[in-house]
């Protein structure tokens, strides 16, 4: 196979992961905000419900780990290939790689850092009997969990950017 088949054939494979890796990451939050979050609280209630979604977005963060690792090397085997001779086009460009950096630190906001404090105050409030401790418990969780919430969106939003500058990319090679 010549070299810039190669070089092509390489291409279009980090383009599908990336692709699939943007879909898992876009798609599953909004499966997620769009029909589990109802579905749950308005099937199980508030307790039950916190503690079943708890456990659906650790397998959603799983999920996005993956898709980071997943397009964190499609991102640098594209710059390496350049490197080593490539087309320009494989450089990822800045607008890339900085909406993709937003979105990894984002999210590593989320699972490593608020989520597990957001968990740790969900459990303390559900754990609390007396009322004014509860109510305090609640409070302090969602004070947390609305940040969580908005850097959610906010990477939602982030990845609908990328995936937006990837197909303008891709349709700027085919036209």
């Amino acid at each position: 196979m010549s070299e810039p088949r190669a070089f092509s054939k390489r291409l279009l494979i980090c383009a599908v992961v990336e692709s699939l890796a943007l879909a898992v990451w876009i798609g599953g939050l909004v499966v997620i905000i769009a029909a589990v979050i109802p579905a749950v609280f308005n099937s199980l209630g508030m307790e039950p419900g916190g503690r079943f979604l708890t456990r659906v977005f650790d397998g959603y963060n799983r999920l996005v780990l993956v898709a980071m690792a997943a397009m964190g090397g499609t991102i640098a085997a594209r710059a390496w290939g350049f490197q080593a001779g490539g087309p320009p086009d494989a450089v990822p460009g800045r607008a890339e790689t900085i909406l993709f950096g937003t979105m990894v630190l984002v999210a590593s906001l989320i699972i490593f850092v608020l989520g597990p404090q957001s968990i740790a105050l969900q459990e303390e409030a559900f754990g609390t009997r007396d009322e004014s401790a509860r109510k305090v418990a609640y409070d302090a969780f969602f004070r947390v969990h609305m940040i969580v919430r908005a850097l959610y969106i906010t990477n939602l939003g982030l990845g609908i950017g990328l995936l937006a500058i990837k197909l303008k990319s891709f349709l700027r090679k085919e036209l």
